[in-house]
Parts: structure tokens; C-alpha cells; sequence
């Protein structure tokens, strides 16, 4: 699309679940005039367990059938498991400019002191050679450790649910890394799931001071805003979500409408 695209083309922001919405919120600042799809595929949820083979073709075909029925200017995959896994297949597949989410390990380098930084993400994003590639071409000569921290996708769900999460969670997500060697020299940690962000203060009262965190979601903004320049936005509908597995979970809606989502519906 160009700069004749349609004002009220949204864009569509689609994730495995609520963690895509740190990304909105950056995405809000840089677009606030942007129409927005949010799409969580919660009938899949998590993502983190699953094979290769499955997220690819999982996140490929749904996104076939949203761009079909929601006429997207720009597809966001505000996830990092979906993106390290199926960017490439989404891209060959479907006729919209496509844009991923890759752990920050380039501006995490470039941060640490210490030259030891730490990684927080899922069982199947920690293990892709993309994320081998990212570390040898951006943090040689640093220490990247990586952790696997799937109870932390819980934890925000049922953070945003309004429901309690226990602080253990976020300390097992720390001595996770913590306990590797060099674990106690880490400064950096990079969070490579955008469900993380959501829960970034509890993650720093339980690494302690002296640690920054990192996430994609401002990057991810400015390459949007960037990739739609010229083009004109006006809301034709209030901003929506959908699902993919339902009934739909009420207790969601406040905190969807504190990111400027209206309502939500079963896709």
C-alpha cells in the first residue's frame, strides 16, 4: 500500500496473546491517529510449548485470514516466538507489509557495562539460531545468558485480568538467570517476549538495582511509522479486538480499554 491507501486501512497488531499490547502502547505514541485491529490468538496460547512446524503454519493461516477480512494496510507480529518463527513464511504468503518482533539484543549490547547480559523468553524463542545470529552478529565479545521464563506469559495474562501472581514467579524468573555462570555480573536483561513488559516493575524488584531491561516495542513503532509515512489515518470504527478462542473474557475489557481498545469479539 502507499500513500492512497484507504485513511481508515487499520493496522493489525497480532500476538498469541495480551502481550502485544506493549507494543500498542508504543505504537500509540508514535501513530495516535492509527486505527488499530488488536488480535490475540488466545485459542492457541502459549506458543512457547509448541513446534516449529505448528507456530508457522498456525500464524501464517491466521494472519491469511485476517488480512483477508480486515483489509490491513501493515501487519504487525507483536510477538517474538511468531516472529523468529514464521516472519519469513507470512511474508511469502500474504500481500501486506509485514513487520516483526526480534529480541533487542543490538541496543542491549550496545548498553551493558558489565558485558554480560541476560535473555527472558520462551522454551521455543530462546532456541532459534535467529536469535544465535542476532547475539554473533550484535553482542560479540559480551556474555548473552538466556532463560527460559514461560510462567511470566501467565503471570501478565493474569495480571491484566486483575488477578494476584505470586512474587515467586518473577524470582524464578531472576535466579533462572542468575544461577548460570557470570549469572551475578548481568546489568542488561533483555526481554524477548512482549508479554514481559507488562510485568517489568515485579521483574526489577525481583533482579534488584543496578539492572536495566530492554524490549523491542519502541523499535517496532518507529519501523511502522516509518514503513506507513504519507499515509493519512482516520477511524472509520472505534478500535477493536479479536479473539480467537471464546466465550470472550470480560475481566480483560478494562484493561484492553486502558489501551485504547473499545471492544472485543470472537474472530
Amino acid at each position: 500500500m502507499n500513500a492512497n491507501t484507504d485513511p481508515a486501512a487499520p493496522i493489525l497488531m497480532f500476538d498469541s496473546g495480551v502481550g502485544g499490547l506493549s507494543v500498542l502502547a508504543e505504537l500509540r505514541k508514535a501513530l495516535p491517529a492509527a486505527p488499530i485491529i488488536y488480535a490475540a490468538d488466545n485459542a492457541g496460547l502459549p506458543y512457547g510449548t509448541k513446534s516449529e512446524a505448528e507456530i508457522a503454519a498456525r500464524v501464517a493461516g491466521l494472519l491469511g485470514r485476517m488480512t483477508e477480512r480486515f483489509r490491513p494496510r501493515l501487519a504487525c507480529i507483536a510477538c517474538n516466538t511468531a516472529s523468529t518463527i514464521a516472519l519469513g513464511m507470512a511474508r511469502d504468503v500474504l500481500h501486506v507489509p509485514i513487520v516483526g518482533t526480534v529480541p533487542a539484543i543490538k541496543p542491549a549490547a550496545g548498553l551493558t557495562q558489565t558485558g554480560v547480559i541476560g535473555l527472558l523468553g520462551t522454551a521455543a524463542t530462546i532456541r532459534q539460531a535467529y536469535v544465535d545470529n542476532l547475539e554473533a552478529e550484535f553482542a560479540r565479545g559480551k556474555r548473552l545468558i538466556r532463560h527460559a521464563a514461560p510462567g511470566l506469559v501467565e503471570a501478565a495474562e493474569a495480571r491484566l485480568r486483575g488477578l494476584p501472581v505470586p512474587a515467586s514467579v518473577f524470582e524464578e524468573a531472576a535466579a533462572g538467570l542468575r544461577a548460570q555462570a557470570d549469572g551475578e555480573r548481568i546489568d542488561t536483561v533483555v526481554l524477548a517476549c512482549t508479554h514481559f513488559p507488562l510485568v517489568q516493575d515485579e521483574l526489577a524488584r525481583a533482579f534488584g538495582p543496578g539492572v536495566r531491561f530492554v524490549d523491542g516495542a519502541t523499535g517496532i513503532a518507529r519501523r511502522i511509522a516509518s514503513l506507513t509515512q504519507g499515509q493519512a489515518y482516520a477511524r472509520a470504527i472505534p478500535d477493536y479486538a479479536v479473539f480467537t478462542g471464546g466465550p470472550l473474557d470480560s475481566t480483560l475489557l478494562p484493561s484492553l480499554a486502558r489501551y485504547g481498545i473499545e471492544r472485543a469479539e470472537v474472530f
